[in-house]
């Protein structure tokens, strides 16, 4: 399953905080079917249905099937930049 680093959990938990009124929110993650595709993110307010949940200290990533399937075993990592605020995901293989 995928694992998040402190840095991605951070991010995740920062990202969802702005959504008022929803503690189940999180990050989806949806896959094109292979490790080197790239994949769309975005905030929602629940998982959809046979989305698998991946939480880690109130930080929650939600993944639909292609993407549970590519990032098995992988590392969800992100790197925030000071100036612009803007945050940038990686996905590594797991040490």
């Amino acid at each position: 399953m995928l694992t998040l680093t402190e840095e991605a959990t951070t991010a995740v938990k920062t990202i969802t905080a702005q959504i008022p009124d929803s503690p189940h929110s999180g990050i989806r993650i949806e896959g094109a079917g292979s490790p080197e595709s790239q994949f769309k993110l975005s905030v929602v307010d629940a998982p959809a249905t046979g989305d698998a949940v991946v939480e880690n200290g109130g930080a929650r990533v939600f993944l639909d099937s292609d993407a549970a399937a590519v990032l098995d075993d992988r590392v969800l990592d992100a790197q925030v930049d000071p100036e612009q605020g803007s945050v940038q995901f990686a996905v590594t293989n797991a040490a």
